[in-house]
């Protein structure tokens, strides 16, 4: 399987390469599918916090972020007051823009539903909504109308951003959930259906993708997928790929990659956006022998560990040069791998 990246900022391939022309190749690699990059965003869950009503910002309202240095206590900047309600399409914008002038396929990445669990407040939400599933569905509601309007325009790759499966790896993310009345085992099950019910239209390929953080050297969570790993595969089979984060220890060992279904491709984000640093070809494909071990190399696929920007303030250390060496980094290792 040819590599995929998972990135943002300007036009992103399935071989791997962002910042050069949408027609061109990386690493001697043709380029497969391309992105706008989300420049039209704010932040990566736009489609869900700047298109729809029902959301504001109340002082107070807090969620942990790690560091290098401790754990800090973050404000957020806005959570669910009132019944979510759809506004407008931006992602519909997105496709029709870069489609007109892209030469391969163009993929359309949209949040989860299950995102809102993290804009959700027992004190503020609680007056609209009987429990905060309840909220999920009706972001769920939106993001299907989204797919529908995608996939009505001839988008064909569409991947939802799921970072909140992600961090439940963590047990103090479980206790952090559960402190918000949300149950982590319905998450695991209702949730994950309710994700899942969102790839309900013929001739699209989804993808969902999983990182535990991204922003300015900050993250949500550690932990391996081992918490995830069945749940995920069992009751997400609307997916056809699984874009996994995998670029350091916080991310665990390979071995719950064994629970993929024979029809599962899993894409694994080895080459960081979290660091300038650019790795080796030897390192990414050693790598990816020792993920070989327990899942066949013909179902997996190659990507950078997340978005180089998940928000408008990017990691300013990774620079355009960097970004660019990471991207040719992916289709030199693609080469190696599974074309040698």
């Amino acid at each position: 399987m040819a590599g995929e990246c998972a990135c943002r900022i300007r036009f992103q391939t399935d071989r791997g390469h962002r910042g050069r022309p949408c027609d061109s190749t990386a690493g001697g690699q043709r380029l497969d599918v391309v992105t706008d990059g989300e420049l039209r965003r704010e932040i990566f869950s736009g489609p869900l916090m700047e298109n729809v009503d029902g959301l504001e910002h109340v002082p107070g309202v807090t969620r942990v972020w790690y560091t290098d240095q401790g754990p800090i206590e973050e404000e957020l900047p806005v959570v669910v007051t009132d019944t979510l309600r759809f506004r407008r399409s931006g992602v519909t914008e997105e496709f029709t823009y870069a489609r007109a002038r892209a030469r391969r396929p163009v993929k359309i990445t949209l949040p989860s539903p299950l995102m809102m669990f993290l804009r959700w407040s027992p004190e503020h939400s609680t007056a609209t909504y009987r429990d905060a599933f309840e909220m999920a569905a009706d972001a769920a509601d939106i993001v299907r109308q989204e797919v529908h309007e995608l996939a009505a325009l001839g988008c064909t790759y569409i991947q939802l951003d799921a970072p909140e499966i992600a961090t439940l790896v963590q047990q103090e993310t479980r206790d952090w959930y559960d402190r918000q009345g949300i149950a982590t085992e319905r998450i695991l099950t209702e949730g994950l259906e309710l994700l899942n019910s969102v790839t309900d239209v013929p001739g699209v390929t989804f993808g969902v993708h999983l990182c535990r953080g991204n922003r300015n050297g900050r993250w949500m969570a550690v932990g391996g997928y081992d918490y995830v790993d069945e749940a995920l595969f069992r009751r997400c089979k609307g997916f056809d790929r699984f874009l996994l984060e995998y670029d350091d220890e916080r991310s665990g060992t390979f071995e719950p990659l064994s629970a993929a279904a024979s029809d599962q491709a899993v894409v694994l984000g080895l080459v960081s956006t979290k660091t300038s640093r650019v790795e080796t070809v030897n390192e990414i494909v050693g790598r990816l022998h020792e993920a070989a071990t327990h899942i066949p190399a013909e179902q997996l696929a190659l990507s950078t560990q997340c978005g180089f920007a998940s928000m408008i303030d990017a990691h300013l250390d990774l620079t355009e040069d960097i970004q660019a060496a990471k991207l040719d980094l992916v289709t030199e290792a693609v080469a190696t791998f599974w074309m040698d």
